[in-house]
């Protein structure tokens, strides 16, 4: 029992560094302000971190099958905790691509692989586990842009971080999660051998998967969950500058309320989908989405504005783990290939921001909050096919 209950807070503060990649939202924003960039190259950081999902998700799967989920999982903090530390040493543009990269990059391993090394940890309601982690995952999420604004409140000259204070935090974190994992036994379930195959062949049999309607449907659930989510993160203080006036340090806020109610979301998710039906809780989530939408798109006062954010917040934060629980119970021999597929889906942290940037630079925020309204358009039409 002993190392049973170190497994399950070494894989949580995994969970807690997973929830660095939100950073993205509120960084982006203070490297437009430092740098003057316009909304679209700005949306290039967002952008950049979730485009090497698209990359990387799958051939993760397939290198958990070789070298296991807890191996995977500490090669994706060691590249985490590298990107963390290159804001620090330097912030030119270019420095900051490549730390926005390797974010991504670690991210992608990580996502991948340890949300299978949950079923090896932690028995019980899969999409209820999975919720408890995004919870701990959210609370990184929302202390994000707290540490950055007392950063750039602070201002600690003599070290030259400002609000980049916010890596130096999160880089010792990672460091801690590292080597507490490091030294945490877990045992894990075999997976099918794929000894016997090819590389290609490894990679076609998980597109393959994809020709499965519950596993491409939850796919692109996934895609507009996070769409969803990094838009908001990146759009939301953007709207309270637009139509409130606010400075960027007021509206940071925004970003913060969105993981306050997105970690509610997930601490009483994991409570409600013991007792609901997972299809019920994901109408009133979507329900809740679409009137968020609504209030973003026509909002001119503070509380109209606030509270749209805190209900998209609540709303989005069971999606990801409804979507993923379905998928990997549909395929229970093929879990780590499907999980590679449904991370790869968080490439809509890619596809969003971009349209989103592009439309707001032409139609003001509303463009992006459009935008945003298509993905949850498409969760409707999800509803149906969940368990």
């Amino acid at each position: 029992m002993k190392s049973n209950k170190i497994a399950v807070v070494s894989v949580m503060l995994c969970f807690f560094t997973m929830g660095f990649v939100d950073l993205v939202g509120i960084a982006s924003n203070y490297v437009k302000a430092d740098l003057g960039l316009s909304d679209s190259v700005a949306n290039i950081f967002p952008s950049l971190v979730f485009f090497w999902f698209l990359l990387f998700s799958v051939p993760t799967g397939m290198l958990m099958n070789k070298i296991g989920r807890k191996n995977t999982v500490l090669l994706s903090l060691i590249v985490t905790v590298v990107s963390l530390l290159l804001p620090i040493l330097g912030q030119s543009f270019y420095m900051m691509l490549v730390a926005f990269s390797l974010l991504g990059i670690g991210n992608a391993l990580m996502q991948t692989s340890l949300n299978p090394l949950v079923t090896s940890v932690i028995k019980g309601n899969l999409a209820s586990t999975l919720t408890f982690g995004q919870f701990i995952k959210a609370i990184a999420s929302f202390l994000a842009p707290y540490l950055a604004m007392w950063g750039a409140v602070a201002a600690i000259p003599e070290f030259g971080l400002n609000w980049r204070v916010l890596f130096a935090i999160y880089f010792i974190v990672g460091t801690l999660a590292s080597l507490l994992l490091f030294v945490t036994p877990i045992n894990e379930e075999k997976q099918e051998s794929t000894n016997n195959t090819s590389v290609l062949q490894q990679f076609a049999q998980c597109f393959k998967l994809l020709g499965k309607p519950i596993v491409l449907l939850s796919f692109l659930g996934i895609v507009c969950h996070v769409g969803i989510d990094v838009g908001t993160n990146t759009t939301a203080p953007k709207l309270l500058m637009e139509r409130l006036g606010m400075s960027l340090n007021e509206a940071a806020f925004a970003t913060s309320l969105y993981f306050i109610f997105r970690t509610i979301g997930c601490l009483t998710g994991s409570f409600f989908l013991r007792v609901l039906k997972t299809r019920t809780f994901f109408i009133i989530s979507v329900i809740l989405m679409a009137v968020a939408m609504v209030g973003m798109l026509i909002g001119h006062e503070q509380w109209m504005l606030y509270g749209a954010i805190a209900c998209v917040g609540y709303g989005n934060s069971n999606i990801f783990s409804m979507c993923f629980a379905n998928a990997l119970q549909a395929e229970p021999q093929k879990q780590n290939e499907v999980s590679g597929l449904m991370i790869m889906g968080l490439f809509g942290g890619t596809l969003f921001p971009l349209a989103m940037g592009v439309a707001a630079d032409a139609m003001q925020q509303a463009g992006a909050v459009l935008c945003m309204a298509v993905g949850v358009l498409y969760l409707f039409t999800y509803i149906n096919k969940l368990k």
